[in-house]
Parts: C-alpha cells; structure tokens; sequence
C-alpha cells in the first residue's frame, strides 16, 4: 500500500463519511472511523456507521468492522479494512489525517493540533483556525473544492433541490420520542402513507417516493431532528448508492491529502 503509514481517521460515519473513506482507501490510505454508540445517519444502507449496530458492513466493496479497543485499529486498517471505534472523542491512535465529517454546521472540539493534517466538512470551520483545510459539502459548482484559507459557504438551512423538491423531501421528528417504522429504505411510498412513528405521532410521506433514508428503529430524537429522506425520483433513484455528493467531497479531501503531503515532503 503506497501510503500505508498514513492512517485517516475519520469522525463521523454518515453519508459523507463514507464518501470520504472510499476516496482514501480506493487510493491506498488506511482508514479508520469513530462514531457515537447510537448513529444518527439517515441514510443508514450507504453508511459505515451502520457497523455500530450490525457489526460489520460492506458499502460498494469497502468492509468495516465494529472494533472495541483502538489497539485493533492499525492491524485492521493496514489490511485494507476499515474499523470503527464508538469513541465521539479521539482514541489515542497514531494518525497522519483526522477528517471531522460529523456535519454539525459549527465547530464542536476539532482542533488543528488533533493531527498533522486535520480537514473539515462543510460550514461552520475557517481553515486556519479551527483546521488546516476545509471542503465544500455545497451542492454547486464549488462543492468538493478545498480551502486552506476562510471558510466554506453558510449553511443554508435548505437541503439542495432533487426533483425539484427542497425541505419538505426531508423528514423531521414532529416530536421527541423514540422512532419506530413501518417501511423500510428503498421502499416506494404515496402521498400521506404512513412510514412510521416518533413517540406518539405519525411520519408521513410528503410526496410520491422512493425511501431513501431512515434513521434507525428504537433511537430517541429531539423534535426537528432529521429522521428520514424521500425522494421524488421515486423508482429511479438509488437508496443503496453513495451519493454524487458524498463521492465529490470525497475525492476534496483526497485533494486536500496529497497536496498535504506532496508540500511536506
């Protein structure tokens, strides 16, 4: 592996995270990945934080496996697959790159001393200051660009539009409560059905779709939090893809790596 001593360790497991780690590993990086005990990834089928809950998982060829002790990182990673630690901190493993993929739009305790090369996903991070580069997660002509310098755009507030539907295309808990569904991802649904529930209260379908995610069944959520994702396109969309998105700020980070390392030697 021609960088097999720079091992990646990714915080956060979504989506996106995902993107970012079939990027590095594709092009012969170690990777890890930390998440919480209870993932709140919506799109759980392209996901390797679904390895909390189902203790390994394999996303267009990549394997990760849930390990309990950071001692098994390295032995795991350098054989190409990716292990993932239910730590929200950072373990004490050696790591050339530690990429913050949580999307909490606002600075949480990522730090640039946290390796010697720490990226960032999206709003909330000036390169320079709370990390040394930032990606653009902004669907648009700039997603997937890095800056080493300022920061990405604001967060919007409004997911990008996919068949022409914007915010109502996502799912929110109307209430807090424990989540509980009746369809599953992938599913094709109708206007007004019935997904599931969020303590007392019915998830309903916004439109004519196809499931593209759900959060997962018994988890606990504050009202407003994102529980699931249909999408217009209905059957010709794709619930077990990762996403053009996910794999543009992917290949960003993947920029942000080899230019760190083609600067320093």
């Amino acid at each position: 592996m021609l960088f097999a001593e720079h091992l990646c360790l990714i915080r956060g497991g979504g989506d996106l995270g995902t993107g970012v780690a079939l990027c590095l590993s594709r092009a012969g990086f170690p990777v890890a990945v930390c998440e919480l005990a209870d993932p709140l990834t919506v799109r759980r089928a392209v996901a390797l934080s679904s390895a909390v809950t189902r203790g390994e998982v394999t996303v267009e060829g990549l394997t990760a496996r849930l390990v309990d002790d950071a001692g098994e990182v390295w032995g795991l990673a350098a054989g190409g697959v990716v292990p993932v630690l239910v730590d929200y901190g950072l373990p004490r493993v050696p790591r050339s790159v530690v990429v913050d993929a949580r999307m909490a739009k606002r600075p949480l305790d990522t730090r640039p001393d946290d390796a010697p090369l720490v990226v960032a996903l999206g709003p909330g991070f000036m390169a320079g200051k709370d990390c040394h580069a930032v990606v653009e997660t902004l669907r648009g002509s700039h997603m997937g660009r890095v800056l080493w310098e300022g920061s990405t755009e604001p967060d919007t507030g409004t997911p990008a539009p996919v068949g022409g539907r914007t915010a109502d295309r996502v799912l929110r808990a109307p209430v807090d409560g424990t989540v509980g569904w009746d369809r599953r991802i992938g599913d094709l649904v109708k206007a007004g059905e019935v997904l599931g529930r969020v303590g007392n209260r019915e998830v309903t379908a916004p439109f004519d779709g196809l499931v593209r995610g759900l959060i997962l069944d018994g988890i606990k959520v504050a009202s407003g939090t994102k529980v699931g994702d249909v999408d217009p396109r209905g059957k010709t969309a794709s619930a077990h893809e990762v996403s053009d998105k996910a794999l543009a700020v992917g290949g960003g980070v993947l920029e942000a790596v080899l230019t760190w390392l083609n600067r320093t030697g």
